[in-house]
């Protein structure tokens, strides 16, 4: 009995010193506060120092624990939740108008008529033709309560009145998976952009697409990808691995242990969802990243890469190895904590180091560039310490700092002229490509009645360039036949790119684009497709 209450009188003791300690902190935030309240020579915005405060406070523990205000709470969670409540449409400022470039299929806009080219010149009675309107006051006026009306005045080619469109506004999709399609008669290729709520039904009606249409290989590209929802990176890993391998596992200071296997339940009980697992669990499979692949994509590229299921191909990986929460504030505002890292299969922590403060983690792209690592495989220098082993083959991969890949593939810069440069600043090539099309949609049509005749037969020398260079005239970019020549099939094959997304869905530009200037595109299809998964012995 006497050992019990010692405990308790120790626990208590402990408990009483460190609630004591928590107040001294807090408190000296408040007397602080206090004093400027009672005695600061100006007139102040609490709130703002306030906030300022707490920013200050979680810079200071790690670059990914964050306060987010009640003004930007909404636009963080719809990137989480892959919706939003709006008209659907997506949309560019021309000539400051308001244009709709595409109508979502099936929302409200396609569904009342609105079309591709349409000049939204009034929302709600309002003028917002020629008025300075930018992209935060479009999402203000166009978005809203789900089935509340929005009324739209819209200037369409070839009608002399202003088109009056009642528009009920609606739950949009934001799509994660921004292509797929067959490369070749046995290789697929999927592109996701994100992880979130919605990414594995999005990924997993790709994945059977695919399939039906004879997959046998997959491309999975991950570039500039920068994650999101750690259950979603372990259900797209699902589709992949089999036999209940362990696919990812956190931990932190007030968290246990958390193991994610495949085709199996959670340390907590919960069952996954059977029907998204499992997939692709046979087939080759190489995984695209960059420098901007993080955190989720990071998950599934390091299972990937730790059970020798498939290969890892592009550029060593951001670094994010820390696990967040959201936390609601009183204000409508939310803080976001890590409270865990995560680790591969294999036991690598991936995270990059921040002992230089948050600033000079967030600027590790340009420090990659400078180093020279972008460019070249021997830039990367990895101590020992870091080397780990993949759980079948044993072959020698590295924590600390990202995820290298097995087959490296450099940036390359040598089309990135000073001309094209300047094209890509003024956004010339995305501007023309959409006033091309508006000015010649039934032509376009007619002339190329599919995208496959589109890729194969549009002359974009003859059709489209010499209207390109007048615009470049006119936005004050001075020509260089030498930059051109160097920067020439980029150009070329932005534009072509930029009118088939036009023309179709935004999912054609990278059936364009890979196949020309997608340097770990062309790697991986040339991996794939020939015998280099076969000689390594990798599980497929």
């Amino acid at each position: 009995m006497k050992h019990i209450l010692s405990i308790l009188i120790i626990t208590f003791t402990f408990s009483t010193f460190a609630q004591q300690k928590e107040n001294e902190t807090t408190g000296k935030f408040e007397e602080v506060f206090n004093y400027l309240s009672s005695y600061y020579v100006d007139e102040f915005d609490g709130a703002a120092i306030t906030d300022a405060a707490i920013v200050a406070m979680l810079k200071e523990l790690d670059p990914h624990s964050y306060l987010i205000s009640k003004e930007e709470v909404q636009g963080a969670n719809e990137k989480i939740d892959g919706s939003f409540v709006g008209v659907g449409i997506r949309f560019d400022i021309i000539d400051d108008t308001l244009t709709v470039v595409n109508t979502i299929e099936g929302g409200p806009c396609e569904l009342v008529g609105v079309r591709a080219g349409d000049k939204i010149v009034a929302i709600d009675g309002e003028t917002v033709a020629g008025v300075g309107l930018q992209t935060p006051g479009v999402r203000e006026r166009l978005m809203g309560t789900k089935g509340s009306l929005v009324v739209l005045g819209i200037k369409r080619r070839g009608e002399n009145e202003i088109l009056s469109y009642d528009v009920r506004r609606d739950k949009i999709p934001l799509f994660s998976v921004a292509s797929s399609y067959m490369v070749t008669e046995k290789t697929g290729y999927i592109k996701v952009t994100s992880f979130a709520r919605t990414t594995m039904d999005e990924f997993k009606e790709a994945l059977l697409k695919l399939k039906k249409a004879g997959m046998k290989n997959l491309i999975l590209d991950l570039q500039e990808n920068p994650g999101g929802l750690l259950h979603v990176a372990k259900y797209m890993v699902d589709q992949f691995l089999a036999n209940d391998k362990l696919i990812v596992y956190s931990e932190g200071r007030a968290q246990p242990r958390q193991n994610m296997y495949a085709d199996d339940k959670d340390t907590q009980g919960q069952y996954y969802d059977e029907t998204k697992s499992g997939h692709f669990e046979k087939g080759k499979l190489v995984v695209l990243v960059n420098e901007n692949s993080a955190s989720a994509s990071e998950i599934v590229a390091g299972a990937i890469q730790d059970w020798d299921r498939g290969l890892i191909v592009g550029r060593r990986t951001f670094g994010k190895g820390l696990v967040q929460r959201p936390y609601k504030l009183s204000d409508g505002s939310e803080v976001r904590i890590t409270i865990a890292r995560y680790y591969t299969p294999s036991g690598r922590f991936i995270q990059s180091p921040y002992d230089d403060g948050v600033d000079a983690y967030f600027q590790a792209d340009l420090n990659r560039y400078l180093s020279g690592e972008l460019m070249h495989q021997d830039s990367i220098k990895f101590p020992d310490s870091l080397q780990y082993q993949t759980l079948k083959l044993k072959r020698t991969v590295y924590g600390g700092g990202g995820v290298m890949p097995d087959f490296f593939v450099p940036i390359d810069t040598l089309e990135l002229t000073k001309m094209y440069r300047d094209i890509s600043r003024k956004g010339c090539i995305s501007t023309y490509a959409f006033s091309y099309v508006d000015n010649n949609r039934d032509k376009l049509n007619a002339a190329y009645p599919t995208f496959e005749k589109f890729r194969s037969d549009f002359d974009i020398e003859k059709e489209a360039m010499p209207g390109f260079w007048e615009q470049v005239k006119a936005d004050g970019i001075t020509y260089s036949e030498s930059d051109y020549l160097t920067s020439k099939k980029l150009i070329h094959t932005l534009i072509k790119a930029r009118i088939a997304s036009n023309l179709w869905d935004f999912a054609k530009f990278y059936e364009i684009y890979n196949i020309a200037e997608n340097e770990a595109f062309i790697k991986g299809l040339e991996l794939i497709e020939g015998k280099k998964i076969e000689e390594l012995g990798l599980d497929y």
